[in-house]
C-alpha cells in the first residue's frame, strides 16, 4: 500500500468563495473602529502639532516650528533622561525580573497554591487604577497619619519620612512594577506549563541542578515569552504615565517627568496644544523606532512558523 502524505515543505492550498460583501461584514466594524480611535486621533494630532492653538483655541499654521523647538526645551533632556530611567528600571526589575521569579517559583509549587498565590497577585492589576493608587497613598502618606509612618513611630520610635519628595522614583517603579509583574508572571507560567515535562525529568537524570535546568532549559524555552513581554510593555511604559500624575504629578521640580507626562501638562495643564501635539507625535515616531529596532534585535521572523496551509 503506497503512503499517503505530503512532504514538509509542501503546502495545501484551499480556496475559498467568499462574497466580498460577507468579507466586508466580517472585518468593517473592526476597520471602522479602528480608524475612528487610532487613525484619525493620529491625523488631528500631526495636524494640531504644526499649529500654535493656546486656550482660545485659534490655530495659526507654524510648520516645524514646535518640533524644532524640542531641541531647545531646556527641560527636554531631563524629560528624556527621566523616561529612559523609568521604562529600564521598571521593565528590568519588575515587568520582567520578578514576573519571571514569580512564575517559577509557582512553577514549582503546587497547582492549587500556585492558582491562589497567582489570583492574590493579580489584584493590583484588577483593582481601579485610582483605588489602587489611593491605596499606596494612605500607606505612604508623608503625614503623621500615614501607615507607614505610624508603623515607624511605634517600632523604632522614628520620626516621618516623605518618600514622594526624598525617594520618588523608588515609590514609581515599585507602585507600577507591581502591576506590570503580574502580567509577566501570567504569560510566563503558561509559558513554562507548556514544556514538556520530559526535558526536565531527563534533565534531573542527568544530574542536572535546578539552576541548571532553568538556565538551559526553561530560559531558552520561553524566547518567546520573553521577547513579547519586553517589546509590549517597553511601548507600554513609554506612553503611561498615570500612576505618575496620581503619585507626583512629576515632581518634585520635574524629577519624575516622562515624556507622556511632558506633553499632557503641555497641552491639558498649560494649555499649549500645538506644543503637546509635537511631543505626543514625537513619542509616537519613538515607539515606532523601538519597534523596528526589536523587530531586528529579537528576529521575530524567525519565531514565526510558516503556515502550511494557504487560502486563496
Amino acid at each position: 500500500m503506497s503512503n499517503i502524505g505530503i512532504k514538509p515543505e509542501q503546502k495545501i492550498r484551499i480556496k475559498l468563495n467568499l462574497p466580498s460583501a460577507k468579507v466586508a461584514a466580517f472585518i468593517g466594524p473592526a476597520m471602522i473602529l479602528i480608524a475612528f480611535f487610532y487613525f484619525l486621533p493620529g491625523i488631528m494630532t500631526i495636524m494640531l502639532s504644526i499649529t500654535d492653538m493656546g486656550f482660545n483655541f485659534k490655530a495659526v499654521f507654524v510648520g516645524l516650528k514646535n518640533y524644532l523647538f524640542i531641541f531647545t526645551d531646556p527641560l527636554a533632556g531631563k524629560v528624556i533622561l527621566n523616561t529612559l530611567v523609568y521604562v529600564f528600571c521598571t521593565l528590568l526589575f519588575f515587568n520582567i525580573g520578578m514576573g519571571l521569579i514569580l512564575a517559577l517559583l509557582t512553577s514549582y509549587a503546587s497547582k492549587k497554591v500556585a492558582t491562589i498565590f497567582r489570583l492574590i497577585w493579580l489584584l493590583p492589576r484588577m483593582t481601579p487604577p485610582l483605588v489602587y493608587i489611593l491605596m499606596w497613598r494612605f500607606l505612604l502618606d508623608p503625614s503623621d497619619y500615614g501607615a507607614l509612618n505610624i508603623l515607624r513611630e511605634q517600632l523604632f520610635n522614628a520620626g516621618a519620612i516623605n518618600l514622594f519628595a526624598e525617594h520618588p522614583w523608588a515609590v514609581i517603579i515599585i507602585v507600577n512594577g507591581f502591576v506590570g509583574a503580574s502580567m509577566g508572571m501570567l504569560v510566563f507560567s503558561s509559558a513554562i506549563e507548556s514544556i514538556p515535562k520530559d526535558y526536565f525529568k531527563a534533565a534531573r537524570i542527568d544530574g542536572a541542578s535546578e539552576w541548571e535546568v532553568i538556565k538551559n532549559i526553561t530560559i531558552p524555552m520561553i524566547k518567546w515569552p520573553l521577547m513579547f513581554i519586553t517589546v509590549y510593555q517597553t511601548l507600554a511604559l513609554f506612553t503611561s504615565f498615570e500612576y505618575i500624575l496620581a503619585l507626583t504629578d512629576g515632581g518634585p521640580f520635574y524629577a519624575t517627568e516622562v515624556w507622556s507626562l511632558y506633553a499632557y501638562h503641555n497641552a491639558l495643564q498649560y494649555f499649549d496644544f500645538g506644543y503637546g501635539a509635537a511631543l505626543a507625535s514625537v513619542l509616537v515616531l519613538i515607539g515606532i523606532i523601538a519597534s523596528l529596532i526589536y523587530w531586528k534585535v529579537f528576529r521575530f521572523e524567525d519565531s514565526v512558523v510558516k503556515p502550511k496551509i494557504e487560502i486563496n
